[in-house]
């Protein structure tokens, strides 16, 4: 089944293994957020999805919360490594999901959007994620981020939850317009 883990249990008897069964995990996806999505959107932002998972589940979960993936929106960090500067630029419109990254993507990712004169909001939690949220013009630590990302941060978000960030765009503009 896409977007679950797969884990394999077993017992050990004397020196033979017996095996116990199959279990599957997911994490839960906030109901909210697909809404929020619709909502960044029609606020002009364009969100994309970037994790270490494998990019079966990461289109599986895209298509849940609202990204459009097609077959040329989804991208690997091994696929990124084969792109030039130029191929990335020209195709980084039509990505919405990179799976399978590295520290290193996340920064080739954050400056292609850069080079095209976007603003770019980088939210993460873990130590893998601090170089990227430095790069970005506004880098976001969520959750129980780790001390370095927070320290790396512009902005901590105590409460992990996309439509928090949206809702604080939502007010900025109503003050910038005051």
């Amino acid at each position: 089944v896409l977007g679950y883990r797969l884990i394999a249990s077993c017992y050990k008897q004397g020196q033979e293994y017996g095996f116990l069964g199959l279990f599957i995990i997911r994490d839960p996806i906030r109901p909210s957020v697909k809404e929020t999505i619709k909502l960044a959107k029609r606020a002009g932002l364009q969100t994309i999805m970037i994790t270490g998972d494998h990019s079966l589940t990461a289109r599986s979960i895209a298509k849940e919360i609202g990204l459009k993936v097609g077959r040329d929106s989804v991208i690997t960090g091994e696929e990124l490594n084969e792109l030039s500067e130029d191929e990335l630029i020209q195709k980084i419109k039509n990505i919405k999901v990179y799976a399978r990254v590295t520290p290193t993507h996340k920064l080739r990712i954050v400056s292609a959007w850069q080079k095209l004169g976007h603003v770019v909001a980088m939210t993460g939690d873990g130590v893998n994620d601090a170089p990227a949220l430095k790069a970005a013009d506004i880098g976001v630590a969520v959750g129980n981020a780790s001390d370095v990302t927070k320290e790396t941060a512009d902005l901590i978000l105590l409460d992990s939850n996309f439509s928090v960030m949206i809702e604080a765009i939502r007010q900025g503009r109503i003050i910038f317009v005051n």
